[in-house]
């Protein structure tokens, strides 16, 4: 590896950072805290410091010459809603949230790359780093931009990254185009006629007509969809009746559709609606239909994905780079920044779990899971690699 040697020997700094952040996790949009440590640092380090875009979210200004260039680096602050089982130094100290995707790592390894650009500035225009508020379900992102972040803070390209339980630490993946997946729910309610259940013929039957439509559903995958278009259609919830001997008057479904484009989205949607008002129709029963789009396909731009490539394999080496990795269903609201601006999300090796001390849950160390803790092995490398990154897209006159 081709690390930055002063970011390395300020990994101990950036793995208090990380550990602080880990025990005092905040929700979307209450990233007060953090965002209080991310702009204390910042500031400590002569970093001008914006904050309030997305509520929460803290832009630091790096610059240095005279060209009018400028990249934004992104990561993200917010914890989840989940007790955490591990109970290392450094667990939750906060009950019912938790750090498991993460977002720890990414805020200290983007303050790692503020404090020595802070200081070295081998670069010639203006380096954004975007620490934003609410990933996880708050579209953060979105918000940001609503607060005009592209707009005051004017960027040619952006660029995110998270960490990816599974694949080896100092191995980075990325592909060109859809990389992570859009995310949408779903929620229907089927509208029968309740009954005794010893007499199904005075009713309409909701739980029935909710069966078949599920099962309808499935043929937009199997037979409406081009079999070469990836997607998801999940029913993960049906909720109905409150005793043995009666037939509810509805049914609940509710559910996750995830796709890598907007047009195979416009075909699920669409079905699915038309599928449950006809099925529901056919046995004398009305639907309430319910669709909301959350993340957007992340696609990633080519030409930014082949540069950041290269920046990868500058420090890790190409063999550790693999530029053709598996997309997943997954999604990620940087997704939203993608729309606006070129840019590139690459994934970051956090190993498969054996980094973790003791005290850690019985769980595997995967995103979501309340035993996963986040590997400091990586701050250096993630790091080194977002310097690298703004150093080659600003080259020192």
């Amino acid at each position: 590896m081709n690390l930055v040697e002063p970011i390395v020997a300020f990994q101990s700094e950036l793995q208090q950072i990380r550990r602080d952040i880990h025990a005092h996790p905040e929700l979307c949009y209450e990233e007060q805290r953090t965002a209080d440590v991310v702009a204390a640092r910042l500031t400590e380090w002569g970093i001008p410091v914006v904050r309030g875009l997305g509520v929460t979210g803290v832009v630091g200004i790096i610059k240095n010459g005279s060209s009018p260039r400028a990249i934004g680096l992104r990561a993200d602050m917010d914890a989840l809603p989940m007790q955490e089982l591990n109970t290392f130094e450094h667990a939750s100290r906060h009950t019912g949230k938790m750090h498991a995707c993460g977002h720890d790592g990414h805020t200290a390894m983007l303050l790692g790359a503020a404090h020595y650009l802070s200081r070295h500035r081998n670069f010639d225009g203006t380096v954004y780093v975007i620490f934003q508020p609410a990933e996880e379900g708050g579209g953060g992102a979105r918000r940001m931009m609503e607060d005009g972040l592209f707009e005051k803070y004017p960027m040619e390209a952006v660029y995110g990254m998270h960490n990816w339980p599974g694949l080896p630490v100092g191995q980075f993946g990325v592909v060109a185009g859809p990389m992570m997946a859009s995310s949408n729910e779903f929620r229907v309610v089927v509208k029968g006629k309740g009954a005794h259940a010893a007499q199904p013929n005075r009713g309409v039957d909701p739980i029935m007509v909710a069966v078949q439509i599920a099962q309808a559903w499935q043929t937009i995958i199997s037979r409406e969809k081009n079999p070469l278009d990836t997607a998801v259609l999940s029913i993960t919830q049906i909720h109905s009746g409150s005793a043995t001997n009666v037939i509810p008057d509805e049914a609940v479904m509710i559910g996750t559709v995830r796709t890598f484009t907007t047009k195979v989205l416009d075909l699920i949607e669409d079905r699915m609606k038309g599928l449950a008002e006809g099925v529901a129709a056919a046995f004398n029963a009305s639907v309430d239909f319910r669709f909301e789009r959350n993340y957007p396909p992340l696609v990633n731009h080519a030409k930014e994905t082949a540069f950041a490539v290269e920046a990868m394999k500058a420090v890790v080496g190409a063999a550790n780079v693999d530029a053709n990795v598996e997309p997943s269903m997954g999604a990620e609201d940087f997704a939203f920044m993608l729309q606006d601006k070129p840019g590139c999300y690459v994934f970051l090796g956090n190993g498969e779990g054996d980094h973790r001390m003791a005290g850690h849950g019985l769980g595997p160390c995967q995103l979501h899971n309340a035993s996963y803790d986040f590997n400091d092995q990586l701050l250096p490398i993630g790091a080194s690699y977002w310097v690298k990154l703004a150093e080659m897209s600003l080259p020192a006159a």
